[in-house]
């Protein structure tokens, strides 16, 4: 990652703190700081210790007149005044004309010019409010590339769902530099998803990004799980479902051979993905019947049609169908009887509070041997889950984790899917509900874990 606007530090002693933090934390990148056109708004950024300035101010008519109620012979002078100001403290700034795409050409033009003669080492083109179609934005970068002598950059908004697109369309028209966000967060309807333009230019396009793509994924599910804002299952690249084959016709082409119905030039291991079958109302019998011969489980035609049956009609209801879930039905339909699980949980407790370091302690049987767990965690869940882990022979990852309330009100119904590594790199889904969160995810827990040494006993 080249660059990292790391906050507005004019705007709160919080943000301050916060730009602060990201310049000592030592990213390796270059840490900017947003200012508006104001010398004590460089100065805020100065005092954070970041190596770029950001200054934007605005410039289309509408902005001007109803925002800062300035002229554009103001702009052009203030302008030229902070750019110079910031320039003398930093060796990098960027200047940004606010609303460009709605800013009058000559104007655009003039205001872009003046930056760059009084310092800017970049200009930034944002769409502001996402009005742009990629054949306009196309246009404009080109012309912009060609009146203005400095690299350029864009800022693209989702209003229209178009962030990406006319990203993609700037860099065709000659930009050099890109501004996107994890997960695409952002103002209103948001901005250029990081994931999605990352792997458009380094797979679709050829151009490397210098990003680990690899970590894509896991930074989508930090950058969620704080921000309090879930990443739909469908969101491309690091959704849930990016990598998921549910039809089947596709479930049976990807079982073949993965090229028949992903990209091919992005693969989940590209992102830090895995591929998944799922299990619902479309499912096919190639696929199911696969995966039951992974674990050694072989239903004649009959029994097939009967498995299918049922993990239809557990789909139809709104359920989803794990690992376990499919399993399960097909141990009842071949009629291998009950199957005493190899680990059982025997009692749990946890202590938490404000004051209170978060503990679990478990007690459970393992291949008929009592085992005894305590562990600490962030949250009751997480000591929950090491507790459990503690008392396992062998290795297994927890990969994936998710609560949903399928009730409403305080005593919800919590439903916990899990899904958990075993050391071959196999993946296995579980899931469990409960009034109780943490009962749920240790019954989750444990099912996975059960799944996974039952498929390698059977193995």
């Amino acid at each position: 990652m080249t660059a990292i606007e790391a906050g507005f530090p004019a705007s709160s002693a919080e943000e301050r703190e916060a730009v602060k933090a990201v310049v000592d934390a030592g990213t390796g990148a270059t840490i900017c700081g947003l200012a508006r056109m104001r010398k004590e708004d460089v100065d805020a950024c100065l005092d954070c210790g970041v190596e770029m300035v950001h200054l934007f101010i605005p410039t289309s008519e509408v902005q001007r007149e109803h925002t800062v109620r300035m002229r554009m012979d103001e702009v052009l002078a203030a302008t030229a005044e902070v750019v110079g100001y910031a320039r003398a403290h930093v060796d990098q700034v960027l200047f940004s004309p606010m609303d460009a795409t709605r800013t009058d050409w000559d104007d655009l033009v003039r205001v872009c010019q003046a930056a760059v003669r009084a310092g800017a080492t970049a200009v930034n083109i944002p769409d502001t409010v996402g009005v742009m179609t990629p054949s306009a934005m196309k246009e404009l970068i080109t012309r912009i590339v060609k009146e203005v002598k400095a690299p350029i950059d864009v800022h693209c908004h989702n209003d229209f769902g178009l962030a990406v697109a006319n990203t993609l369309a700037a860099v065709e028209a000659g930009a050099s530099q890109v501004q996107v966000t994890v997960n695409g967060m952002g103002e209103r309807a948001g901005n250029a998803d990081l994931a999605q333009t990352v792997m458009a230019l380094e797979a679709v396009y050829g151009i490397k990004t210098g990003v680990e793509t690899a970590r894509l994924v896991e930074t989508s599910r930090l950058v969620s799980r704080y921000a309090g804002l879930p990443v739909p299952p469908a969101q491309p690249v690091v959704g849930e479902n990016a990598f998921a084959h549910e039809s089947g016709i596709h479930a049976h082409g990807i079982l073949e051979h993965p090229e028949t119905f992903e990209p091919g030039v992005m693969t989940p291991e590209m992102v830090g993905h895995r591929r998944r079958i799922k299990f619902g109302k479309h499912a096919g019998r190639h696929a199911v019947a696969q995966m039951l011969a992974d674990v050694r489980l072989t239903p004649n035609d009959t029994q097939l049609d009967q498995i299918l049956e049922q993990v239809k009609a557990i789909s139809g209801r709104g359920r989803r169908v794990t690992d376990a879930d499919l399993y399960a039905i097909a141990g009842e339909v071949i009629g291998m009887g009950d199957v005493t699980p190899s680990v059982q949980v025997s009692d749990i407790s946890v202590l938490t509070g404000n004051h209170t370091l978060p503990t679990a302690s478990i007690r459970m049987v393992v291949d008929g041997t009592e085992k005894v767990a305590c562990s600490t965690g962030n949250g009751p869940v997480d000591a929950a889950m090491r507790a459990i882990l503690g008392c396992l022979p062998e290795p297994v990852h927890l990969k994936e984790f998710s609560i949903e309330a399928i009730t409403g009100g305080t005593d919800a119904i919590g439903h916990v899917t899990i899904a958990v590594e075993d050391p071959a790199g196999h993946i296995f889904d579980a899931s469990a509900s409960s009034d109780d969160i943490v009962t749920a995810s240790v019954e989750a827990m444990v099912n996975a874990v059960n799944l996974v040494r039952r498929t390698g006993k059977e193995g």
